[in-house]
């Protein structure tokens, strides 16, 4: 194990000599597109001045269908019911196209990337009809953040809730918008969300007294962006310790001890609402490239107040979100409404979200930068920045602003802001009586020679054939170790302890099923000290930051109710990571799984991917999530 660490130590001061290109608007003489935004982003109307800003709420009525004093309730267990379906078809496909510039095969959902935003008021029902246009891969979608109670088989999770969606096929997801505010939904199968296939939702929701804007800028999704297929790219991460010979590759091999490598994928740039420039000296042989394909704009009317709706969608990359010259009041992150707090610069791990206001109080005819930025200690980029454009009234729409950008700040830990600064507006103590579980996260090669990632000495492997949630529902509890199946039968509150014993490597990790509280963040071994345990802070993604050394593990300690009959995944949401096994799976409440009327579409879905694969074979080359 010292020398898997040590390669790990090797890897990580690696990455600081990657060579950096910082690539962005301020490298263009022109903000002119060079490109359309078909030729960019299919039929995706996302970081053009055209695109629609979002209403209040949806419903068809004269006030919203929520009380206000609503924001003071409990979202986990009183949602309201609307009665209303929300019915969307969403067809997943590829197409050709060049967000940056680069021409390349992008998994796209409905003709676009990113995917379409869908909307839905607070208590509202989905109906989505995914439909898998994809030649021989199959799919599945996981709506990110939302509870699914009572819905478990619609999580969107292929060998835990379903079958993959085979090639030709379709699977319809019926679940409640049960909490309210800013989340993105993506594909669970394999590492495809690198490859495009995400989009973002928008719940609308009661907001807090002291909160008010005049209008709803709606997403923007912040990500990294690689020239080389998610397949290609997966593939060499999880081959046997050999150095990569054949560009292109998105991949460094760093040496470790004994002449082993392991393979980092290194992002070629980062895209705001899927567009960026890049420039085309640094493009792969045989690629065709467009210079200044074009950034995304917005536009503000001095003295209006903004609402922004952050969404981390990367594979990788933890950013720092700023505009020059203006301050941003936080005040929700995922789907946790807070006390809201002021500030230049949001952290944003692989999955957060944060809504901000930001009041426009530069002067008309103004333009401002909006920038996504990462460092090279924290993530695998060659891009370290993306920018977007802000136009006020009168602002010339060709040059480029000569804006002041924030000042922020790295360091080697990678966390999150201070959660001791974030108190959620609905309070809700830390449990005194609480079943714990401990996690020790490690890297480590099978007896393949993959290097994988461990969850207390096992990592995780998919069998797409057979769901884990419909074993549980037939009463078979003879899991295979691969699983990861952590059962925690009826006991009411769970918490874990999590451990991350490599130096200098972050993880994002992000609980389905529930919003977990934030109870500790630190070094060394936890001494059961709480932060704010009247009222710690509350969310579904929490970055765990890299060990200071392989002696002084780093730890978060979240804790969650354990009143959701499911089987919930508990995973690091960094793709090549969660490829590479960094998963388990949390078993609650199995005597009433058994009880669940789990609709026939599942098992049909199961007999149409058993078909499939009965005559294809799929290229299983990961843990398949």
């Amino acid at each position: 194990m010292t020398s898997i660490i040590n390669t790990i130590v090797a890897l990580a001061t690696a990455f600081p000599t990657v060579p950096v290109n910082t690539t962005n608007a301020t490298d263009a003489s022109t903000l002119v597109n060079s490109l359309t935004q078909n030729n960019t982003n299919g039929l995706s109307v996302l970081g053009t001045v055209n695109a629609p800003l979002l209403d209040y709420y949806v419903a068809n009525t004269s006030s919203p269908p929520w009380d206000p004093s609503t924001i003071n309730t409990n979202p986990y267990t009183d949602p309201p019911n609307t009665n209303i379906t929300v019915q969307k078809t969403l067809v997943i496909s590829r197409g050709i196209i060049s967000p940056d510039g680069v021409n390349r095969s992008v998994m796209l959902i409905n003709g676009s990337f990113p995917g379409p935003t869908l909307e839905a008021d607070w208590g509202d029902t989905f109906e989505i009809n995914v439909i898998n246009n994809l030649d021989n891969e199959g799919t599945a979608l996981h709506w990110h953040g939302f509870l699914q109670k009572g819905t478990p088989y619609y999580d969107g999770v292929p060998s835990v809730q379903q079958c993959p969606i085979a090639p030709g096929s379709s699977f319809t997801y019926r679940f409640q918008a049960d909490l309210y505010g800013t989340t993105w939904y993506h594909s669970h199968y394999s590492a495809q969300f690198g490859a495009g296939l995400f989009g973002p939702m928008v719940i609308h929701g009661p907001l807090q007294p002291e909160i008010s804007y005049d209008e709803d800028l709606g997403p923007i999704i912040l990500s990294d962006w690689f020239h080389v297929d998610y397949f290609d790219i997966v593939e060499n991460i999880m081959h046997p310790v050999l150095p990569v010979t054949n560009p292109p590759s998105p991949v460094i091999s760093v040496v470790g001890p004994q002449s082993t490598n392991v393979n980092v994928p290194i992002s070629e740039n980062l895209l705001i609402n899927g567009k960026n420039n890049f420039d085309c000296a640094n493009v792969f042989p045989g690629q065709t490239c467009t210079p200044q394909a074009g950034l995304s704009k917005f536009n503000f009317t001095a003295g209006q107040t903004y609402r922004l709706r952050l969404i981390n969608a990367a594979a990788e990359a933890t950013l720092k979100f700023s505009i020059d010259e203006h301050e941003m009041t936080v005040f929700a992150n995922d789907f946790v409404p807070i006390e809201p707090y002021n500030t230049t610069v949001v952290t944003l791990g692989v999955g957060q979200r944060s809504d901000v206001l930001v009041t426009a109080n530069g002067d008309s005819g103004s333009s401002y930068y909006m920038r996504s930025r990462a460092n090279s200690s924290c993530s695998s980029v060659n891009v370290t920045e993306v920018d977007a454009v802000i136009f006020y009234d009168g602002a010339n729409t060709t040059a480029l602003p000569t804006s002041t950008p924030q000042p922020i700040t790295w360091d080697s830990t990678c966390q999150n802001d201070d959660i001791a600064l974030t108190h959620p507006y609905v309070t809700q103590a830390a449990a005194t009586n609480v079943v714990t579980q401990k996690i020790n996260i490690t890297f480590g090669q099978n007896s393949s020679g993959n290097f994988i990632w461990d969850m207390n000495g096992s990592s995780f492997r998919a069998d797409y054939n057979d769901p884990l949630l419909n074993q549980t529902h037939a009463g078979n509890f003879s899991y295979e170790p691969e699983w990861n199946v952590y059962n925690f039968g009826s006991n009411n509150t769970i918490r874990l302890v999590v451990y991350n014993s490599v130096p200098a490597v972050a993880h994002p990790m992000h609980i389905h099923g529930h919003n977990m509280r934030i109870l500790a963040v630190g070094n060394g071994t936890w001494d059961g000290h709480i932060t704010n345990p009247s009222n710690p802070q509350r969310r579904d993604v929490q970055m765990l930051s890299g060990a200071l050394d392989p002696a002084t593990p780093s730890y978060i300690v979240i804790e969650f109710e354990a009143d959701n009959p499911g089987v919930w995944p508990f995973h690091c949401h960094i793709a090549w990571h969660v490829s590479a096994g960094l998963y388990i799976n949390l078993l609650e409440m199995p005597e009433q799984i058994d009880e669940m009327n789990i609709p026939q579409i599942t098992a049909q879905t199961c007999d149409a991917w058993n078909l499939y694969t009965s005559t294809h074979v799929i290229d299983d080359i990961d843990s398949g999530l």
